[in-house]
């Protein structure tokens, strides 16, 4: 039983041994382990070599490379290396891009908007003013001599229905013309029994003389009267041809008159017209028959609805304009003649478009651009051809896909920020910089021109070419470095006086992409010269 005991207590204390070695063995080998491996890692961290994405040329302009070269005037290109351009995962594809920092972005107050399929309505909108309806005037004017004798309408604006009694009048010959025919009638009466031509003759007599009545204008009631009674009225009495309103009123009691003086003119105004000018960049959507509303300032918040029924031929030179003319119906008259007034003509077509909002668009005059934004903070400045216009919005036929963010807000600013016309240059050809530069495409439209200063001395001078090599310290206003360069003069006068070595202050702009010309040089004491 002891001896059990015995070696059960020594074979627990070798086994307690045995562990104790082993946990210690492994307390001292884990460190070093970690130590190594941490050293080979941050060994392999500090081996590992940045990618390199690029050569971007130095002076900013929009042109990569794929291999070391040298701009017109030697500078090296500048590597672009991964982590250093926001946008490393894509290609030179970005050389024409805009990049602009986040930061400044946000205090631009840049903003942009998806291009979108719509239906582009829009309404075209024309100042006109209401006219009475020339089909519905009328004028009064007797087609004989004579004089006014009593007036039953004196005042103008003075509403009158048709058939009402406007004055009367006396005419020497109208009372020899009723008398003719009164004398005829009796011949006629007399000659009855006696049959023959006579007869014939009298009663032509007769006809000739009521047919001269009837052309001036006497009523059927007064030839009636006159062929019943046989006997001669001294006045006749003028009525109104219509329900109207006189908007003219020349006759005077016992005035003269001449045959076709007009003395009353009465206008129909329960219809007016509406002659509205249109511009002419927006006839082309006018068409008749279209319904048009219609707004004066007299009656705020009420809408007129007519038609337009005439789009005059003829455009105003003075406001390039054409006039359209729309037909109201105007009960209660509430429409007065020369009112002003304000069409609105709703147009458009059914079929949905790629459209932008119209402050997408940046137009130089020769053509039009809108920035896309390809990434955060960076913009890709696109030609587009555009189309329909609407009140808000602009149709983009080519340039611009659905789904698209473009620029809607502060995008003249990046134009600004960025030197937006070099990258736009860049979207045909590179535009070198320095008179030594060449480039297979057009210039582009710039905008104007932004002065910069410098100081350095004269190098070279050639009068025939209008050139002078300048050799300039650091242009920090274009992060150029100090270097020589040619430059080209505005006028041949600025290159008088001047000498090789002379120290020179100067002031230049950029004409058109890689186009740099000095505006003004004086020679200065203290002028930085050379590199």
């Amino acid at each position: 039983m002891k001896t059990s005991i015995s070696l059960l207590a020594v074979v627990l204390l070798g086994a307690v041994g045995a562990g104790g070695y082993w946990l210690g063995g492994r307390s001292q080998g884990t460190p070093s382990a970690l130590m190594q491996a941490t050293g080979d890692a941050g060994s392999a961290s500090a081996a590992k070599p940045r990618k390199l994405l690029y050569y971007r040329n130095p002076m900013g302009l929009a042109d990569t490379s794929p291999t070391p070269k040298k701009d017109p005037m030697g500078m090296d290109y500048v590597p672009v290396y991964e982590g250093e351009d926001d946008d490393a995962r894509r290609a030179p594809a970005g050389a024409n891009q805009i990049r602009i920092g986040t930061e400044k972005v946000q205090k631009l107050g840049v903003r942009t908007e998806a291009a979108t399929m719509r239906a582009l309505g829009k309404v075209v909108r024309a100042a006109g003013r209401i006219e009475p309806d020339e089909r519905r005037v009328y004028a009064i004017s007797p087609k004989f001599e004579g004089y006014v004798e009593r007036l039953f309408v004196n005042v103008t604006g003075q509403p009158v229905s048709k058939g009402q009694a406007l004055f009367d009048v006396y005419s020497p010959e109208l009372v020899s013309a009723q008398r003719e025919y009164a004398i005829a009638m009796q011949g006629v009466r007399a000659m009855n029994e006696a049959g023959g031509d006579a007869v014939g003759g009298m009663k032509q007599l007769a006809e000739a003389s009521l047919a001269r009545l009837r052309n001036w204008d006497l009523s059927p009631e007064q030839v009636a009267a006159l062929v019943k009674t046989g006997e001669a009225q001294r006045t006749v009495t003028f009525r109104s041809p219509v329900s109207g309103i006189v908007t003219e009123k020349k006759a005077l009691q016992g005035m003269r008159f001449m045959p076709g003086e007009a003395l009353y003119q009465v206008t129909d105004l329960s219809s007016v017209w509406v002659v509205a000018d249109v511009f002419e960049h927006d006839i082309g959507l006018v068409k008749t028959g279209a319904e048009a509303t219609v707004k004066v300032d007299a009656y705020p918040g009420k809408v007129f609805s007519g038609k337009i029924t005439y789009v005059y031929p003829t455009l105003k030179p003075e406001t390039r304009t054409v006039p359209v003319r729309i037909e109201l119906p105007n009960p209660g008259q509430l429409l007065k003649p020369a009112m002003f007034a304000q069409m609105g003509l709703a147009v458009g077509g059914q079929s949905k478009v790629i459209v932008v909002p119209d402050s997408a668009v940046i137009d130089s005059g020769t053509r039009q651009l809108v920035l896309v934004q390809a990434n955060e903070g960076r913009f890709e400045p696109r030609e587009v051809k555009l189309g329909a216009r609407s009140d808000n919005y602009i149709e983009v036929r080519d340039g611009a896909r659905e789904g698209e963010q473009v620029v809607v807000a502060a995008n003249f600013l990046i134009d600004a920020e960025s030197n937006l016309k070099a990258a736009i240059g860049g979207l045909g050809s590179h535009a070198g910089h320095g008179s030594h530069a060449k480039t297979d495409a057009p210039a582009t439209p710039a905008p104007a021109p932004v002065g910069h200063k410098s100081e350095g001395t004269v190098d070279g001078i050639d009068a025939k070419a209008g050139t002078v090599s300048l050799n300039h310290g650091a242009i920090a206003s274009l992060k150029w470095p100090a270097m020589t360069m040619d430059f080209k003069v505005a006028n041949a006068g600025l290159l008088h006086g001047l000498k090789p070595g002379a120290a020179v202050a100067f002031e230049f702009v950029e004409r058109q992409p890689g186009d740099w010309v000095v505006t003004a040089i004086k020679p200065a004491a203290n002028a930085h010269s050379g590199r």
